[in-house]
């Protein structure tokens, strides 16, 4: 099906309007277009209609989408120089935005278009010019089901306190896994849900659950400010929106241990590498405190990946679970992160499964093709056999689990790929 075509004459003249966007958004004054400027919003709508999920705007280049993982030129504007990248992305700025961005020559923010949708931009130096990259945040907040998550997933918003993970890297989707866990914990539960982010991204209204939503740099100076603050304010769940730094990553764990339920993202690959990254934060000689309290506090580490669909349109999501059985909290408390592979290639029946078993599953499924499982998978041997590619024939399943089922109303669901 063909993407809507848009015009350069679309790119111009539309008035800016802004809702739901956090951080002052009603004092800001937007900056007409000059000259031969393209029009930010109507680039913005053009982005869209195409169904693209981010936008580059850059020196010397057109603008530019990325549509099904690949980048495109828009085609409906000519090159853009650095004053004109400079008055576009300004123009969205409020003066104190500026400010910090002037000062950091980094910034994120969020940014919305009545009728269009909601913005994740980053605006960035670079070779003494100004860049900028917006990403589509969905109106809607899907279940998780139609994420492509396995049911076990959804049990973590069940739970009554300790420490969830939702890891991968920069574009992979965990932003809208963890909304999608904030808002089945918000139809499901009697709580206070307090969330710390870096932009808000995803607007969330009070259900069942009260809900406050803290944003950086406009509600609270810091992630680890916000935090300690927020063990005063009564909550019941906390979204800690990424875990940067030692303090962060301390106080979210004490908030763990104490009761609260926790929620956050780390930029790691698998649950190996998530459970290290946390202890290497520490100085060498708190190790062995903080695997014991890693191992108390843990919860369960959700890594995933965005791959190319078989089809080429659109992507699909890929997967590795691990859920915080006796046998994992003692390989993470005695330091045998190695091992949690084998752990969960093992541990079906609660609902485990590595990246690779996921991919298999995929490539069996025909959503994903071989050769793209082959480019995500960790392990190109253990992919090649689980995928009868190394002569073992074996086929992917999920498997029937018998797992709680507060949060899905039912039990008996399928979980995790196995090999049978």
């Amino acid at each position: 099906m063909s993407q809507p075509h848009a015009t350069a004459d679309d790119l111009r003249g539309t008035t800016p309007r802004y809702d739901g966007v956090p951080g002052g958004a009603l004092d800001r004054v937007p900056t007409q277009p000059s000259g031969g400027d393209p029009d930010l919003d109507g680039v913005l709508r053009a982005m869209v209609a195409r169904g693209a999920s981010d936008l580059h705007l850059t020196v010397g280049a057109s603008p530019t989408i990325r549509v099904d993982g690949a980048l495109r030129p828009l085609d409906v504007h000519e090159a853009v120089g650095p004053d004109s990248v400079r008055r576009m992305l300004y123009g969205i700025l409020t003066p104190a935005q500026r400010a910090t961005f002037e000062e950091n020559l980094e910034l994120d923010l969020a940014y919305a278009i009545s009728g269009v949708g909601r913005f994740r931009v980053n605006l960035y130096q670079q070779r003494r010019s100004v860049g900028g990259v917006f990403r589509l945040i969905p109106h809607e907040i899907k279940a998780l089901d139609q994420l492509g998550m396995p049911p076990v997933v959804g049990t973590f918003a069940g739970l009554p306190r300790g420490l969830v993970l939702v890891t991968g890297p920069t574009g992979s989707g965990k932003s809208t896994t963890l909304a999608s866990l904030i808002d089945l914990a918000n139809r499901t539960r009697d709580d206070h849900i307090v969330t710390v982010e870096d932009p808000i991204e995803y607007l969330h209204r009070h259900k069942r659950s009260l809900i406050n939503q803290r944003e950086v740099g406009t509600d609270t100076h810091s992630f680890a400010s916000a935090l300690r603050h927020v063990l005063r304010q009564d909550p019941d769940i906390i979204l800690v929106g990424e875990m940067r730094d030692l303090e962060t990553i301390s106080v979210a764990l004490t908030a763990a241990e104490t009761g609260h339920l926790v929620f956050a993202t780390l930029h790691t690959q698998d649950a190996a590498q998530t459970v290290d990254r946390i202890i290497d934060v520490f100085p060498a000689e708190q190790h062995g405190q903080v695997r014991t309290q890693l191992a108390g506090a843990i919860q369960g580490v959700v890594s995933q990946t965005l791959c190319r669909t078989a089809s080429g349109r659109g992507r699909a999501v890929a997967t590795e679970v691990m859920v915080a059985t006796p046998a994992i909290r003692n390989l993470i408390r005695e330091g045998k992160t190695h091992q949690l592979m084998s752990a969960m290639q093992a541990g079906a029946q609660h609902g485990m499964h590595t990246l690779d078993q996921d991919l298999a599953r995929l490539t069996a499924a025909g959503s994903i093709t071989w050769e793209e499982g082959l480019e995500r998978c960790h392990d190109r041997e253990d992919f090649s056999r689980l995928t009868g590619r190394s002569g073992s024939g074996r086929q992917l399943r999920w498997s029937s689990v018998d797992i709680p089922g507060d949060a899905f109303g039912s039990a008996g669901l399928d979980l995790g790929p196995v090999v049978g």
